[in-house]
């Protein structure tokens, strides 16, 4: 006996196997019909999965109303999408077709380049095979039997992923539809007419399994939605996204660049950029000296010792740089990771419990080899800067000084806007063996960041693998005001480094014994590229006044009012204000008009009212004209709101795009 536990409390009962559409059509016609898969607890599956045949199971049913069944969906799209483009072209060979946040994607191998050209035609032989709205057909099979449909329909792809990547599986699923069948683990939707509207948004190009060693094949990006609005909402957001890009902006605003001389994944902060940088990393040292940091410097590169030590080497030997080779018995490394430096700074001399917690800080430069395929501008680089620091401390410290952690990278992101975050605890899988240590310290560790959670009223959820190899972590999530996802601060809590096994750290205790202290890395910022690379695309380039690389550009209506321009510019400059004039014989709308595309908060025009009685008029980015001030209140006004850290934005959208980066790897 079956009992089946649905989501209104309501308990049903079957003798019977049964499946989720089964469990639909005894509660009635309509829910059967609207039921397009569904979650087992937990666990989303699809419309036709097999329940258990006794026990108990909490059981979903999934409509268009569900998010979840939104993926499904999707992917029951991508596949129609590879049918559409086998139907149109010769000679194709299908990869892999996931759903991704925001919609999904396909990669192929074929003769023909596919451009957006192309997607008309695929989009029309995809209505096609919608309207004839064929079922999904789940077919299993051995491994044996899986070959040979794969040789049948000659998809050497999925030969090869059969033989290799799937080698440990002895039952393989396809799924079939019409004369398309594709290697398919699903779940996916019973018919395509739950598609309402869908779009091909671009092309790129797409490694076979993500190794540059492969072939390159073409990877086609699309979404998928159940309405036509939500489709429409999705393509204005894309539009708002692009208009945001911060690679575009960097170039327009000369904030960065990046030369292929120099490499890829290493960022020239050109003039107006390092002004940004440097007002984030004053704004994060005012933090760092209230709260008691020591400053230190480290070298760019360390023995490989050091990193083997730690651990570092040879887990994550694959996104390091190849060492350098000084003499047989010498190797270095471009640093990685600070930590094992800050470690060495603890070691460099005994310690009494008397001076812990021990903090020491630095914005260090670190590098990892991330593939080429993986850069994109400064949210995925090859070198950045970390606002990195690490806690020395006794384990009765860990939560007070865990929770100071939590509350200064709360108080960095409020302080910049980015008021709309989770977050996310990273723990370890037991399953996994990267992870490094005993697992009761384990338990210990985890326990003490969700009791600092908890005491906090933060909602933080646990998500198992994702923490760092030596130690449990809380990441900030932070959507940004299009609502895309951005994984920045992080908070790590470790008590391997300091192992005998790894560093044996020591301090003396008050019994006068040797004790071992507690880690704690923190990144409030996380990378100033990355986070300059978002904060970039969260202001679409207009900075708050405390942040803008110009704050205040003063315009002359015309040119004889220039000395007494240049006199306000003055004390601009004197009550530290970024500021410049313009002073070209240009009209004063095209003056202002430039101004307001270079995206300088405020305007101070100058004519002759203004001259005579020593004002100005105060032009706003944002508000446009303010009227007349005088000079100095003009400048008390400026004043307070760059000591308040205002954040003033035009556009406040709210809906998903998705995930837009996960960043670098944070738990080095």
């Amino acid at each position: 006996m079956l009992e089946v536990h649905l989501p209104d409390g309501n308990v049903k009962s079957y003798d019977i196997a049964i499946t989720p559409m089964d469990v639909a059509a005894d509660i009635g016609a309509g829910l059967a019909k609207a039921t397009l898969a569904a979650q087992i607890d937990g666990q989303t599956v699809g419309f036709d999965a097999p329940l258990p045949t006794e026990g108990s199971v909490n059981l979903r049913l999934l409509t268009n109303k569900d998010k979840e069944a939104l993926g499904v969906m999707r992917h029951s799209c991508a596949h129609i999408m590879a049918r559409a483009v086998m139907r149109l072209f010769d000679g194709v060979q299908l990869a892999f077709g996931p759903t991704i946040e925001g919609g999904f994607y396909y990669d192929f191998d074929l003769e023909h380049k596919l451009t957006a050209e192309d997607f008309p035609a695929i989009e029309a032989e995809m209505k096609k095979i919608i309207k004839e709205n064929e079922p999904f057909e789940r077919i299993e099979e051995s491994r044996e039997g899986a070959l040979a449909v794969v040789k049948d329909i000659d998809q050497h792809y999925k030969i090869e992923h059969i033989e290799t990547g799937l080698s440990g599986h002895e039952t393989l699923s396809f799924y079939r539809q019409g004369e398309f069948i594709d290697l398919c683990r699903g779940p996916h939707v019973p018919r395509p007419k739950s598609i309402g509207a869908y779009k091909l948004l671009s092309v790129a190009g797409a490694y076979w399994k993500g190794s540059s060693d492969n072939k390159q094949l073409q990877r086609v990006y699309a979404t998928a939605f159940f309405n036509k609005d939500d489709l429409a909402a999705h393509l204005e957001k894309l539009e708002e996204a692009k208009r945001r890009d911060h690679r575009t902006l960097g170039k327009q605003l000369e904030l960065f660049a990046i030369n292929p001389l120099v490499g890829q994944g290493l960022i020239l902060w050109l003039p107006k950029g390092a002004v940004v940088r440097q007002q984030l990393t004053d704004f994060v040292s005012e933090q760092l000296k209230k709260h008691e940091y020591e400053s230190v410097f480290t070298p760019n590169i360390g023995k490989v010792d050091l990193y083997k030590t730690s651990g570092h080497y040879p887990y994550y030997k694959d996104s390091q740089f190849p060492p350098i080779h000084v003499s047989d018995d010498e190797e270095y490394l471009l640093k990685p990771m600070n930590c094992p430096h800050h470690i060495m700074i603890y070691k460099n001399r005994p310690r009494s419990y008397r001076e812990l917690p021990v903090r020491l800080s630095e914005f260090g430069t670190v590098y990892r080899y991330e593939q080429s395929g993986e850069l994109n501008g400064m949210t995925r680089v090859r070198g950045f800067c970390q606002d990195d620091a690490h806690i020395f401390c006794m384990e009765e410290q860990v939560e007070e000084e865990f929770r100071k952690c939590i509350e200064m990278t709360q108080y960095v992101l409020n302080s910049l806007g980015l008021t709309d975050y989770r977050v996310r605890l990273g723990f370890r899988d037991p399953d996994n063996g990267k992870y490094v240590g005993n697992s009761k310290v384990w338990d210990r560790a985890e326990q003490s960041l969700v009791s600092v959670c908890k005491n906090m009223g933060i909602d933080a959820v646990a998500e198992a693998g994702e923490a760092a190899f030596y130690g449990p972590k809380a990441d900030f999530v932070v959507n940004d005001c299009l609502g895309r996802e951005w994984q920045l601060g992080t908070v790590q809590l470790d008590y391997n480094l300091p192992s005998t096994e790894r560093f044996a750290l020591e301090y003396v205790g008050a019994d006068n014994q040797m004790h071992r202290p507690v880690m704690i890395h923190r990144a409030p910022f996380g990378s100033l590229e990355r986070f300059m690379g978002v904060l970039i695309e969260h202001f679409a380039g207009a900075f708050p006044l405390w942040l803008a690389p110009e704050q205040v550009r003063v315009l002359v209506v015309s040119q004889k009012f220039e000395e007494y321009a240049r006199k306000v510019e003055a004390e601009l400059k004197q009550a530290g204000f970024r500021v410049k004039g313009d002073y070209r014989p240009e009209k004063i709308g095209s003056k202002i008009r430039d101004a307001q595309l270079e995206l300088i908060p405020y305007m101070f025009v100058i004519g002759g009212r203004e001259m005579e009685t020593e004002s100005v008029a105060v032009r706003d980015r944002i508000d446009g004209d303010l009227g007349s001030m005088k000079v100095a209140e003009a400048i008390d006004k400026l004043k307070q709101e760059v000591a308040e850290r205002k954040v003033r934005q035009v556009f406040t959208g709210s809906a998903g795009l998705g995930t837009a980066a996960t960043g670098t790897k944070d738990e080095y």
